[in-house]
């Protein structure tokens, strides 16, 4: 059983949804990250997604583009990213981490490499926005040799044609994309986002998670009660952009986490 695994069946047995919280490792640099990072599991966090920082991020919107230009200005790579989750390890070996982000910068490394370096690392899962299923082979297939879930997104756009395909292959959890777009660009409702999810529950037994759109505790609820949990990245990446310190970074993370976990 996967740490992802073993984290939603812990959260089935307290009657909890989940709540995965998203960082630009390396934003705005490395050790003010690695704080952050270290602090999630303490403010809620069920489950990391450590955004993995790229040049050409076409999924994301301006606030988590400007924090991977941020990241990346600060010198921050892929082996640091991976430095970042060795690091986290040694203080905490059960809080899911999963990597997000695009596949260039795991080619240019070698999948094999990759795969060996990210799970010694205790990396648990990927999702990498623009690999999609009939690229399997690629990747996916071989993370889950490696004992890595891989986590597909599923969209507005996934019709019922697509969605078995979309299916295929995934592990760990189906992350639902709530709105039509990028990162940040719009609200998430729960009266839309619950059809869907019914929709993909109905074709896997996988949690599936929501994200993109949710920016406030009760919205962390009001989607968290139509899923398996919810997801925020954006909100907590514009409080690091600010320059918000660490402590108020996380007491704001708190305040979703407790909205999801009220669901």
């Amino acid at each position: 059983m996967s740490r992802i695994d073993a984290k939603f069946a812990e959260l089935t047995a307290a009657g909890k949804k989940a709540f995965v919280a998203y960082v630009m490792a390396g934003d705005p640099d490395f050790d003010t990250s690695m704080e952050v990072v270290c602090g999630l599991p303490g403010a809620g966090v069920d489950i990391i997604e450590l955004g993995l920082p790229f040049t050409d991020p076409m999924a994301d919107g301006e606030t988590i583009q400007l924090a991977g230009q941020r990241a990346l200005a600060a010198g921050m790579t892929l082996e640091r990213t991976l430095e970042m989750a060795r690091e986290f390890r040694k203080g905490d070996d059960t809080t899911p981490i999963v990597l997000m982000g695009y596949y260039n910068p795991i080619y240019n490394r070698g999948v094999d490499t990759f795969l060996t370096d990210a799970k010694a690392a205790g990396i648990d899962g990927l999702i990498v926005v623009d690999l999609p299923p009939e690229e399997d082979d690629e990747l996916c297939i071989p993370a889950q040799a490696q004992g890595l879930n891989f986590i597909r997104l599923a969209t507005p756009t996934t019709d019922n044609k697509r969605l078995p395909k979309v299916l295929q292959n995934t592990s760990g959890f189906v992350y639902y994309v709530s709105i039509t777009g990028i990162t940040g660009a719009a609200a998430a409702e729960a009266a839309d986002v619950a059809p869907e999810v019914a929709r993909i529950k109905s074709q896997t037994d996988l949690p599936v998670i929501v994200g993109f759109g949710i920016r406030t505790p009760e919205s962390s609820k009001a989607i968290a009660g139509v899923a398996d949990g919810a997801v925020v990245g954006s909100a907590i990446v514009a409080k690091l952009g600010s320059g918000e310190s660490p402590a108020d970074v996380l007491a704001f993370v708190k305040s979703l986490a407790d909205g999801a976990h009220a669901a």
